[in-house]
């Protein structure tokens, strides 16, 4: 598989992405997804062991054309852009289609309940097995092992987790041995779907431009972490074009 700046992304099409992982939460073990945009990218490169993380995932998506675009530039093709909210989506369909249940651990306990009350009337027949809340504080291997005792109790086969990077993607790393389902990283996607985050028009994702429409929302927050990541990836392109030339 072609590298993205050593990462084996994934480059297949969004339909074989959700038929990977069905795949995967049919075998019931521990298994996890990432789903990379330019700042995740970032933060493995600059930390070697989140570097680890997620180059140890089961499935590491594209999401953000920043991405595709590197990626046709080095490796002479455009792979799907694969957004969380979008994937969500169809994850979702095709739980409620094959009658899969599924467990949303992360986001505040407020969130989590509008999450819920969205899922009920937009994909009705959706088997919810739970909802976690955990703190937002560091937790004990007694906590986590409570949390994955009750997540396995739960029989779910797939698990959405909204913890924001890299925060997700380290625990999905640390649990993977511990739960057994699939989880996937969906961060903020899962507000965005469920209206709890104004989302971008589609020309606006489409021509790239999605990181500008968050930072427009929330400029004191992602000012300075866009500056930065951005302004790397760029370098991280250019330097790597130069060696491919």
């Amino acid at each position: 598989m072609p590298k993205l700046f050593s990462f084996p992304f994934s480059a297949l099409s969004f339909t074989d992405t959700i038929r990977n992982i069905i795949n995967l939460y049919q075998i019931k073990e521990g298994a996890y997804v990432c789903v990379a945009n330019v700042h995740m990218t970032v933060e493995a490169i600059r930390d070697p062991a989140f570097g680890i993380v997620l180059r140890e995932a089961d499935l590491a998506i594209l999401d953000g054309m920043p991405l595709c675009w590197a990626y046709q530039l080095i490796h002479g093709f455009k792979p799907d852009r694969i957004a969380g909210k979008h994937l969500m989506h169809a994850l979702l369909q095709e739980a409620v289609l094959n009658k899969i249940s599924v467990f949303f651990y992360g986001s505040s306990q407020e969130k989590l309940n509008n999450t819920q009350a969205y899922l009920e009337e937009h994909y009705p027949g959706l088997m919810i097995a739970g909802m976690i809340s955990p703190p937002f504080r560091a937790l004990s291997k007694e906590e986590n092992m409570a949390y994955a005792e009750q997540i396995n109790k739960s029989g779910a086969s797939l698990v959405f987790v909204a913890l924001g990077c890299p925060k997700q993607e380290i625990w999905m790393h640390s649990m993977k041995a511990l739960i057994n389902a699939t989880m996937v990283g969906v961060g903020g996607a899962m507000e965005v779907l469920t209206g709890q985050q104004k989302r971008p028009s589609l020309w606006i994702e489409n021509i790239g431009m999605e990181w500008f429409f968050r930072l427009c929302l929330e400029p004191r927050r992602l000012f300075k972490r866009y500056l930065y990541t951005n302004t790397y990836f760029i370098f991280l392109l250019a330097k790597t074009l130069i060696k491919k030339n």
